[in-house]
């Protein structure tokens, strides 16, 4: 049962940058989709990225598309999310899934599991 452990979250001015990390034990991820989603207080867990098991494939919420960049390490076992210009409204618990559909480009959390226990990202104004 792989299990995945995230890491790089903080507090950070707006117009900052920071880079997430999920590490995996237990199993590898290297033939596996893996996605990124967040949970601000109060709102339901929304996708936020997602990339392909090579890592060839990338996608995005529309909301931090040109600012964050996924990518993975298969070596490492390791998929990062990259947030630049970050804003207030970015503030979440941010946490890494296995994609478990394996086909298409999913964006439910229903289609991934595996989850980590997140890593908070505040950001302020």
């Amino acid at each position: 049962q792989v299990q995945l452990i995230e890491s790089g979250g903080g507090l950070v001015q707006a117009g900052g940058s920071l880079r997430l990390s999920c590490a995996a034990s237990g199993g590898s991820i290297g033939n596996y989709a893996m996605g990124w989603f967040r949970r601000a207080p109060g709102k339901e867990r929304e996708f936020v990225a997602g990339i392909n098991w090579s890592g060839g494939s990338t996608y995005y919420a529309a909301s931090v598309k040109g600012r964050f960049t996924i990518s993975r390490d298969n070596a490492k076992n390791t998929v990062y999310l990259q947030m630049n210009n970050l804003k207030p409204e970015d503030t979440a618990v941010y946490s890494c899934a296995v994609d478990r559909r394996g086909t298409g480009w999913p964006t439910l959390d229903s289609d991934f599991g595996s989850w980590g226990q997140g890593t908070q990202v505040t950001v302020s104004s």
